[in-house]
């Protein structure tokens, strides 16, 4: 169905170019038309002076009055340039161009003949009339009526040529705009019924869409629900973890203080055997109280505080998701430059500077949460500066598509790009670990970001520097539990 009627538009399209052809041809005969009446009233008028010509020199003759005489020379003039526009308007015609030619030479014989008996008249009116009397100028005159009547027979001719030839060309286009008409009207009608087809399948997918859509937002709804439930678990499950873990951590600290208090006493019975009894004492079993129990007890210390760490960051997590969100306006320039001014000490010793561009839009958010994403951030790029360069730190921001992308860019270490996505990991780190941490703070960064209707993203080059850029709506979403 599309093919025909692309085809009926292609022809329907060819149909009015060849009207439009045909109307230009039309035009054309018509103005050949327009042209032949111009000729045949041109040559009328050369009839009518020609006969002038004879009449005003026989009312000359007979009253001699001026004004005869004036309509003579009149005439006179005004016959040149008459024939001078029939050869401008015949330049086409061979056989009227041999016509003007010969019309022109008898014109001049007449011209003559007139003006002499004229001028004879003038000085001897009886002379004048023997002249008249036997002079050619009768037949002259004759002669000239019937060449013009040639002329005139000519264009007549011409004439019926050129309205048969305007006919055709009319007839030829009505036939033309009728078949373009026919062709129209099969084109809409196959278009009509395209577009009801069209209409119709349309009708059927929106219904099929919206019908989807109701479904999907049910789906939605109920997925929805079950990650808030799942998500409240989680956080209850890792209060629980964490809260259940620190009981047991708790024991094993004040155990490893019970051992190391307890290690004092061993160790100066040790020295004292090696004073009195040396024989008595066993170098393994010296060895082990000075150096084996003091390590093993450090390890124990340093795991059970590194784990307490651990906890205490998990707590915060769990905490944190709890808090409902209270969107307002922020003055992001504001708030960099307070993150900057609590971080100025630890700039100066590092011998490192961070620039606020300004102006900042003003995003309408939670300003704790965005405290929070900017100061880790800040403080990661101020943390993380590669040593032997000047450390250098730039936050800026812009309004991207209906957003608010805030950006902190460093020229210190970089990041391996295989570990751009797993640094938001909890508890994943990337690069040389000489620095303290427990890979928690980009995890709760991305999780604040989340729960703003935001992303978190890296682009970083190892060992030129690394931008985290925070991109947040500029409307607040809705306040979550």
């Amino acid at each position: 169905m599309l093919t025909s009627i692309s085809i009926g538009f292609l022809a329907l399209i060819g149909a009015g170019a060849t009207a439009g052809w045909f109307v230009i041809k039309a035009q054309d005969h018509a103005q050949w038309v327009e042209h032949t009446y111009e000729v045949e009233r041109r040559v009328s008028q050369l009839r009518v002076l020609i006969e002038r010509l004879e009449v005003s020199r026989r009312g000359y003759l007979l009253s001699h009055r001026p004004q005869t005489r004036q309509v003579f020379i009149e005439t006179v003039r005004n016959e040149p340039v008459l024939i001078a526009d029939l050869k401008r308007l015949t330049i086409d015609n061979p056989i009227q161009q041999r016509n003007l030619i010969i019309i022109e030479t008898m014109a001049a014989d007449q011209f003559r003949m007139l003006s002499t008996s004229m001028v004879t008249s003038d000085r001897d009116p009886q002379l004048a009339t023997v002249i008249f009397a036997h002079d050619q100028s009768i037949g002259l005159t004759k002669r000239l009526r019937e060449v013009t009547m040639d002329m005139l027979g000519e264009e007549g001719r011409l004439l019926q040529i050129r309205i048969a030839e305007q006919r055709a060309a009319t007839r030829i286009l009505f036939i033309v705009l009728g078949a373009a008409g026919v062709l129209a009207v099969l084109v809409a009608i196959s278009s009509i019924l395209v577009l009801r087809r069209y209409t119709g399948g349309l009708v059927e997918s929106r219904a099929a869409v919206e019908r989807l859509n109701a479904e999907l937002e049910d789906r939605v709804e109920e997925r929805t629900r079950d990650l808030s439930r799942a998500n409240e678990e989680i956080q209850r499950f890792a209060y629980i973890v964490s809260h259940d873990l620190r009981s047991p951590l708790v024991n094993v600290m004040g155990f490893t203080g019970e051992l190391e208090a307890a290690t004092k006493p061993l160790l100066a019975l040790i020295e004292k055997v090696e004073r009195e009894a040396p024989d008595l004492l066993d170098n393994d079993a010296a060895l082990a109280a000075r150096e084996d129990l003091p390590e093993a007890i450090g390890f124990i210390r340093t795991s059970t505080q590194k784990m307490d760490r651990l906890i205490n960051a998990i707590l915060r997590l769990s905490r944190e998701g709890k808090r409902v969100l209270a969107p307002q306006p922020i003055d992001l320039v504001e708030l960099t430059e307070s993150i900057v001014g609590a971080l100025q000490h630890r700039l100066d010793e590092l011998g490192a500077t961070v620039i606020v561009e300004r102006p900042m839009p003003v995003p309408t958010a939670d300003r704790l949460a965005v405290e929070q994403i900017l100061s880790n951030l800040i403080e990661n790029a101020v943390k993380y500066l590669k040593p032997g360069r000047p450390g250098r730190v730039v936050v800026s921001a812009r309004i991207d598509r209906g957003r608010i992308d805030i950006a902190v860019a460093d020229n210190g270490r970089g990041i391996d790009p295989r570990d751009h996505d797993r640094i938001f990991d909890l508890f994943r780190r990337s690069g040389q670990q000489d620095q303290p941490g427990e890979g928690i703070g980009l995890a709760h960064v991305r999780a604040l970001a989340y729960r703003l209707g935001g992303l978190v993203d890296c682009t970083s080059t190892l060992g030129e520097g690394a931008t985290f850029t925070l991109s947040l709506p500029i409307q607040p979403v809705s306040p979550q539990g």
